[in-house]
């Protein structure tokens, strides 16, 4: 089986869960007691979409590897493609019924890897809509998700060749412990564009990329290796940006660029369009 026809795989096994973990976040709703290896706490939803979607894609033939946000170790299923997944980004959304999502990243190498050696990624957006922004080839695609009977999903191709519009909107994350430069380049940002930030990344980012402009989740003052995992959630939407024309960068290099050290290492995170990250680096490097 080719690479494409995994993905193609992985990609449809996502989808026909997406419904499920959806409709499942309503008796799942409260913090579990326990923190994921990124020391956060865990809702029970955390926990059950992680191995809903950890059994699906373990069981797929060509996946040789998952890792995901809420697992200290890559868990070895085979010989194949890695997979790395957060399975709910932005669950302390959920007590608010405010956006969450899945974010999934499949690597030609094994993890922890550099994003340059991604091969495709896609995420899910579970909102009035459930959709998915899904990089095929040098096309960034955006589905959505419609629930037929006998618990089966029909992907629709909503947006095709998605393209990252001039800047428009903005949203930065941590606000409470922003350094004074950061501060800084905050205000002349928000001169110039509309503020739109929901503490969800995949919610935020998606805004980014239809609306254009710039997501930020900087260094903090209390935190200056940054808060978003590497492996999980910056480099796989580092590579939808590029495929959409956009860019990223930690402020000295690019997210794609940047070498994994450990698999659940943290980052800066800047995404939109090429000439915000050019800013980003000149004034904030």
């Amino acid at each position: 089986m080719d690479r494409e026809q995994v993905a193609e795989q992985i990609f449809q096994a996502v989808a026909q869960a997406a419904p499920h973990i959806r409709s499942g976040l309503l008796h799942r709703r409260e913090y579990v007691g326990e923190e994921n290896p990124s020391s956060e706490r865990q809702m029970e939803a955390d926990v059950w979409a992680n191995e809903l979607l950890k059994e699906k894609i373990t069981n797929i033939e060509g996946v040789g590897e998952l890792a995901s946000e809420e697992e200290e170790e890559v868990i070895q299923c085979g010989e194949g493609l890695s997979i790395s997944m957060d399975p709910l980004d932005g669950s302390s959304n959920i007590p608010t019924n405010n956006l969450i999502g899945t974010i999934i990243g499949i690597y030609d190498k094994e993890l922890p890897t550099e994003g340059e050696n991604i091969f495709e990624a896609f995420y899910v957006v579970y909102g009035p809509l459930i959709s998915v922004m899904r990089t095929e080839g040098d096309q960034l695609n955006e589905y959505v998700l419609e629930e037929k009977s006998g618990d089966r999903v029909e992907p629709h191709l909503a947006s095709e060749d998605i393209r990252i519009p001039e800047p428009y909107v903005y949203g930065f994350g941590g606000n409470r412990n922003w350094t004074e430069d950061f501060r800084k380049f905050h205000d002349e940002i928000s001169e110039e564009m509309k503020l739109r930030y929901g503490g969800a990344m995949v919610g935020d980012v998606n805004q980014v990329l239809h609306q254009g402009g710039l997501f930020a989740y900087p260094a903090r003052k209390d935190a200056p290796e940054g808060k978003l995992r590497l492996l999980f959630e910056a480099s796989p939407i580092a590579y939808i940006f590029k495929v959409a024309g956009g860019a990223s960068t930690d402020t000295e290099q690019s997210i794609l660029e940047k070498e994994a050290e450990s698999l659940h290492e943290r980052t800066p995170l800047y995404l939109g369009n090429k000439k915000l990250i050019e800013k980003a680096e000149k004034e904030l490097n």
